[in-house]
């Protein structure tokens, strides 16, 4: 899992002016998610950290297989609200993308194409889904060099490899260099 660099500049849509940027940037709900992003974050590394350290990078798939889900439960609820990993090329298959999602998930490519870090790259929007309205916020995990390498790099050791396909037959999170987007955190909640 990556280490979130915290701060970075929030991506709004263009036709929102700059005063609202300011707002947004503010906005209680944005402070809220980022801190549930950021613990979610330090969860997660401390737990593969763990992993790796009693029994190597193929205990971290183990690890990310049985605990990362009750970890994510843990601090959404600790957090009252819903947080989760999504990528566009997920390990997971309950990890995919929605169609918010695969949107910020494209438009941080751009931006990374474009030169930005993906360290500093989140989004938050209000949506509405059917009749409700949602609050939605994501924030860029770039692809770290340790520990996330050793799960998801170009070159992964064969015990890795075996494993990964075994707890995760269509993985498709594999070949990703250091500094490259790896995924994102994604919150949603219900909006008044």
């Amino acid at each position: 899992m990556a280490t979130v660099v915290l701060g970075g500049l929030l991506m709004l849509p263009a036709e929102v002016g700059a005063e609202t940027l300011a707002t947004e940037l503010d906005d209680e709900r944005v402070v809220a998610a980022r801190a549930a992003t950021t613990d979610l974050a330090m969860a997660l590394k401390a737990q593969l950290q763990d992993a790796i350290a009693s029994g190597g990078p193929a205990s971290a798939i183990d690890a990310c297989k049985a605990i990362a889900p009750a970890v994510t439960a843990d601090v959404s609820e600790k957090r009252h609200t819903s947080i989760r990993r999504t990528a566009l090329k997920v390990r997971n298959p309950d990890n995919a993308p929605d169609a918010f999602e695969r949107k910020v998930l494209s438009r941080f490519l751009e931006q990374i194409d474009a030169g930005s870090d993906p360290a500093t790259l989140e989004y938050a929007e209000t949506t509405t889904e059917g009749n409700q309205k949602r609050f939605r916020y994501m924030k860029a995990i770039p692809m770290a060099e340790t520990p996330c390498q050793a799960c998801h790099g170009a070159t992964i050791a064969p015990g890795v490899v075996a494993r990964i396909r075994i707890l995760y037959p269509d993985d498709q999170a594999t070949g990703f260099a250091p500094g490259t987007l790896r995924g994102a955190f994604s919150v949603s909640e219900p909006s008044e």
